[in-house]
């Protein structure tokens, strides 16, 4: 009898090797260099004119008051603290906030905000086609793909021109079939601090409505732009225009509350009841992946915005202000950089090779991203100008 080969399910053992997560490894990197010029600007924290990401003091105040009356750690449920939500409505929402048809629950962070509005998308369409700019956040479309749903990517940014390719938009999402899905930033558009206009954003905006297009609108940096209002404009059009739309939100950027994972999902529906189909199935998708979110960064935010909220708005315009002299700085510094001032939040991106990147990296101690996105706000004030002239000596060099 001739040996049969040994048969052997496949296991965890078998697994292929994954390629790292660029972002992190150059986290790594950064934090193993001891050179005391060392300017990190690839990891997307705010930092402060001394260099340091420091808590809020409303946050700071928040978690004392929560330490003083959390009398339970007992579960909250599946949507998490409701107050936190109801409290961030107007915020996001502005005149759409009494809409009946809008409903929210608290995520672990804006990664799960987005987990579950894609998961949401493929239980109702399997089939929608998910259309996302590039370049864009890395994680967009880890995410969508996790859901099992298709990413049709089109060229968002013109890096010689530094601007929107509205042209190249547009025309893609006239190619996108009623029910796909359009991935949206709502504000300072990561990595490349390219916005569009209120002009871009409504005829964006009317295309979708007319075609019969899903949005979905990814903000996780409101306030850091213009201001709580304007940044959420584009946004709400899309509320005003269509019947349908998703919104994954983050407080981790404007709160300070990174380590937290402070987020939110916002569904509107063409109906009241519709919606509260769509939060049962929301609430039945979160129990899979988290069950419940984590409760303390929420209550602080919940307790800021209950309590201390003019202190926080105080704060977050003197980080927004912050960011905006930064890129007035780098704008004016040299012809390079002019770019820079015109753009929005913390992120844009270099006009510089992979191989510049690792020089700046090598002989001036400067860590971004291969791709040449830098975090604006990762300079303190005395670095601006050295990064500057590193560039340029890279640049030209």
């Amino acid at each position: 009898m001739l040996d049969q080969p040994e048969l052997r399910a496949r296991s965890i053992g078998d697994l292929e090797p994954v390629r790292s997560d660029s972002l992190l490894a150059l986290i790594d990197l950064a934090n193993a260099d001891t050179r005391p010029e060392k300017i990190d600007v690839g990891v997307g924290v705010y930092r402060d004119s001394a260099g340091n990401t420091p808590i809020l003091k409303v946050v700071k105040e928040a978690e004392r008051r929560l330490w003083e009356r959390q009398d339970s750690k007992s579960y909250l449920g599946g949507r998490g603290d409701i107050r936190f939500a109801e409290l961030l409505r107007p915020i996001l929402l502005g005149e759409h906030a009494s809409d009946d048809r809008i409903a929210g629950l608290q995520t672990p962070g804006g990664c799960g905000a987005l987990t579950l509005a894609f998961h949401l998308i493929q239980a109702a369409n399997p089939d929608a086609q998910v259309f996302i700019g590039t370049p864009t956040w890395p994680n967009h479309g880890p995410i969508v793909r996790g859901a099992a749903l298709k990413v049709v990517e089109y060229d968002y940014y013109d890096a010689i021109q530094h601007r929107v390719r509205f042209d190249v938009l547009m025309d893609k999402l006239r190619s996108a079939r009623p029910g796909d899905a359009v991935l949206l930033h709502g504000c300072c558009h990561n990595p490349t601090g390219a916005d569009l206009d209120p002009g871009q954003w409504a005829e964006v905006t009317a295309l979708v409505s007319k075609r019969g297009l899903l949005p979905i609108i990814d903000i996780a940096y409101q306030g850091f732009g213009d201001g709580l209002a304007p940044d959420a404009a584009g946004l709400r059009g899309m509320l005003a225009a269509c019947d349908t739309v998703l919104v994954g939100q983050s407080c981790d950027k404007n709160f300070g509350v990174y380590r937290d994972r402070v987020g939110s999902v916002w569904f509107k529906t063409p109906s009241a009841s519709s919606t509260a189909t769509a939060m049962g199935h929301a609430l039945q998708i979160s129990r899979e992946f988290w069950s419940m979110p984590p409760d303390h960064g929420a209550a602080a935010v919940r307790i800021v915005l209950d309590e201390l909220g003019a202190e926080w708005r105080v704060e977050l315009e003197g980080m927004r202000e912050r960011i905006v002299t930064l890129r007035q700085r780098l704008a004016a510094s040299n012809s390079l950089f002019d770019y820079v001032g015109r753009q929005k939040g913390m992120f844009s991106m270099l006009p510089v090779t992979p191989e510049q990147v690792l020089q700046l990296r090598e002989r001036h101690a400067i860590y971004m991203a291969d791709s040449g996105r830098f975090n604006i706000c990762g300079l303190s004030d005395e670095q601006v100008d050295r990064f500057a002239a590193a560039v340029l000596e890279v640049i030209g060099g």
